[in-house]
């Protein structure tokens, strides 16, 4: 990409420090899993140390009504991604619908294809306070047919960024010099999905100056989750750290969620407690 600052590159590495327990360091990929301490607590049915959180095939959503229910139910608490983040209007998008990257770089909201059951996206933002622009955060979660049908979902993310080093998210919003990594599973990587992305580049708004944007996607068997933070101006290289990396952090109680509710097998039932803030 164009412009490589020291925020951005370090966003390559939050997956990593999106809490880790400690034990034995084999390199800067080592085996690690998210800290529990460090903000709401994943229920004990959660994946034991080691090993990614995923969600079996057998015990994911087979139909769209139970995926719509699935979606819907999955607790994302707005202190998830840090303190003073609260839900923006309109907050949830509509299920039956997702983003699509069009030929000419413009992200558009279609109805699902056929291998996808639901996907929802919650919209959250840190209001402008103190002299520092707001920072819009959003996440998504899909539920798919299948862990093939994911897995492509994965991989057509990663071409999005090599197709679009520049895209139109909407009318006023652009985001440009796209940087994507991928972290497949294999014994060097953090353990906290089956598989995971993280784009880097900037974002402009009606022509004004360029912001850090951030975008990662973890996979937990036939379910995907995506979340991008478009960071507010005013803010020094180490507070855009925290905005990327607290956004990390947050997808990881989602994600040990999803594989909590998996172990149960009842959708309805474990999701975290307690309160991020707490011990900051």
């Amino acid at each position: 990409m164009a412009e490589w600052r020291p925020v951005l590159a370090a966003a390559a590495g939050v997956l990593l420090l999106a809490g880790c327990s400690s034990g034995s360091d084999d390199g800067p990929k080592a085996h690690k899993t998210p800290e529990k301490s460090a903000g709401p607590s994943p229920s004990a049915s959660a994946s034991p140390v080691n090993e990614p959180y995923t969600l079996a095939q057998d015990r994911a959503p087979r139909t769209r009504a139970e995926a719509v229910a699935f979606v819907r139910e999955l607790t994302v608490r707005p202190d998830y991604f840090g303190t003073g983040y609260r839900k923006r209007d309109p907050f949830e998008s509509d299920p039956a619908q997702w983003a699509v990257l069009g030929e000419d770089c413009l992200w558009r909201r279609e109805a699902l294809p056929g291998t996808v059951l639901a996907s929802l996206t919650r919209a959250y933002e840190l209001p402008a306070k103190g002299g520092k622009g707001p920072v819009y955060l959003s996440l998504t979660v899909t539920v798919h047919q299948d862990v093939v049908a994911a897995r492509r979902d994965m991989a057509g993310s990663l071409e999005e960024a090599l197709r679009c080093p520049g895209q139109q998210l909407n009318a006023t919003d652009r985001v440009l010099g796209l940087f994507s990594r991928v972290d497949a599973f294999a014994d060097g990587r953090a353990v906290i999905s089956d598989d995971d992305l993280t784009e880097t580049g900037t974002w402009v708004a009606g022509g004004g100056k360029a912001h850090p944007f951030d975008w990662y996607k973890f996979r937990m068997g036939p379910v995907t989750m995506a979340a991008t933070a478009r960071h507010g101006a005013g803010r020094t290289e180490a507070e855009d750290s925290t905005v990327t990396t607290d956004m990390g952090k947050g997808m990881t109680f989602v994600a040990a969620s999803i594989d909590s509710r998996g172990r149960a097998g009842d959708a309805a039932t474990a999701e975290p407690t307690g309160t991020k803030g707490a011990g900051r």
